[in-house]
């Protein structure tokens, strides 16, 4: 436990604020609330479990007056350091609001808090017949809380979208203590400012989200999945383009490259082609009557001379198994190479083509091994430079070429980022993509929202 004047006063207002099980200030205890899934570590002075809007709005209000930096959190999956605290501040999790709080299919929303998991959510909606759109590999343990901060989507943001295009209101805390409620429980509304967009995807920098009402589809009838395999990259990266250059929209358009597909098969028992240059995973969905012609679209628009061979999976144990391939890849990353860099880049989908070759080359010129893979279909391209830490000059290499992944990004009217935010990892690379201008603009909102930039403090932002 700190020991300092300051420290002690917190303590004791917390408790004032939060029963004893709600508050943790140990060093042990707040340990497992240091950091996220990226490689930084900050242990808080304390961690609060509030359990409803009022709470989170008076610990706020509290921090406020004491000048205590708070650092709202999830479930720690993000990747980019947003979610590792300040060493002077607290963490505000938000684990155990979790409850649904109505569904109303007739309405097609539900309204939750923000502790509540993406499984739970699709599980409830699911009960109705309905879904979420988001849906990201780590939808079984990440919030939807954590969901929203980063904007959160997944496979599925191909065809319906992402947090922001699926969520119609908020209820939210700003940083000066304000209970604030967004948007509206409609489809349409355009009475004021579009706050609702402008909360998801700030990291937690302008206000805690205590409640969301999030926008629920109708689940699809029938799927189809399919299996592309390409004897190079660049046939694969010019089958995405053909492929979304065409009516018929895939519900997911996934893309792994050689390094992948190698990475994989190392990995695990799983059927692979030889020699396979690139895979897609195709998936279409729709009524009965209309899946089997849509799927012939797409497989169309997948053929060019360098396909190898299409599989179309008839059975659910023969969708599971396309799939295994696809869920296999983020593991073994992580096994095999622990301290990769993992970047999220985007490009229009008709830049892909010189997306992966770009890579390529850099992968080569810097002799870094670059692994390649991700949502194909809205251009969002996982980059994962595999790197020992322990050979100063690879790092060296490494940091040089992930320099020019951003400028190749960048040159092809892309964005640093498409769904793991800035966090702590990207911050200095931010004024590449936004001009001072609209910097400029984006910190006076944050000053309208946090006056005294309690809220994460230190991220997003340099200066």
């Amino acid at each position: 436990m700190n020991d300092t004047p300051q420290t002690k006063l917190l303590y004791d207002r917390l408790r004032q604020i939060l029963p004893a099980p709600h508050l943790l200030t140990e060093a042990g205890a707040c340990l497992p609330y240091s950091y996220d899934n990226s490689r930084r570590q900050t242990v808080p002075l304390a961690v609060c479990l509030p359990t409803d809007s009022e709470q989170v709005q008076a610990i706020v209000r509290l921090c406020n007056e004491l000048s205590i930096p708070i650092t709202a959190r999830g479930r720690g999956t993000g990747t980019t350091g947003a979610a590792v605290p300040d060493a002077h501040g607290i963490v505000l999790s938000l684990e155990r609001m979790n409850r649904i709080l109505e569904v109303e299919p007739e309405n097609r929303l539900m309204v939750v808090q923000p502790g509540v998991t993406n499984q739970a959510v699709q599980e409830a909606a699911g009960q109705h017949g309905f879904f979420w759109a988001p849906d990201p590999t780590s939808s079984a343990f990440c919030s939807v809380g954590g969901n929203l901060a980063y904007n959160s989507a997944g496979p599925r943001a191909v065809k319906y979208g992402t947090a922001r295009e699926n969520t119609l209101g908020l209820t939210a805390v700003t940083g000066a203590g304000d209970l604030i409620r967004t948007g509206v429980r409609t489809s349409k509304g355009v009475v004021g400012y579009d706050l609702t967009r402008l909360l998801i995807g700030s990291e937690g920098g302008l206000a805690i989200i205590t409640e969301a009402t999030l926008k629920l589809l109708p689940m699809a009838t029938a799927k189809k999945t399919l299996q592309a395999v390409y004897q190079d990259i660049d046939s694969a990266a010019r089958a995405v383009s053909s492929i979304m250059a065409q009516p018929v929209t895939p519900c997911a358009l996934e893309f792994m490259d050689a390094a992948a597909i190698d990475m994989i098969r190392g990995y695990g028992s799983y059927k692979l082609p030889e020699k396979a240059g690139a895979i897609l995973m195709i998936e279409v969905d729709g009524t009965p009557a209309e899946i089997e012609s849509s799927a012939a679209v797409i497989e169309q628009a997948a053929r060019n001379p360098g396909l190898r061979e299409i599989i179309i999976a008839n059975t659910t144990q023969e969708v599971e198994q396309l799939w295994s391939l696809r869920k296999a890849l983020s593991p073994a990353l992580r096994k095999i190479a622990p301290k990769k860099i993992n970047e999220d880049v985007v490009v229009p989908v008709a830049f892909i083509p010189e997306l992966i070759t770009g890579l390529q080359q850099l992968s080569q010129q810097h002799r870094i091994t670059i692994v390649n893979f991700g949502h194909a279909g809205n251009g969002n391209i996982h980059v994962n430079l595999l790197l020992n830490p322990d050979d100063p000059q690879e790092m060296a290499r490494g940091h040089e070429c992930l320099d020019e992944v951003f400028d190749l990004v960048l040159r092809l009217q892309g964005t640093l980022s498409g769904e793991h935010g800035v966090g702590l990892e990207k911050q200095a690379y931010i004024s590449r993509e936004i001009d001072t201008p609209t910097l400029h603009v984006m910190k006076q909102i944050k000053q309208a929202f946090d006056p005294n930039n309690i809220l994460n403090p230190g991220k997003l932002f340099v200066g």
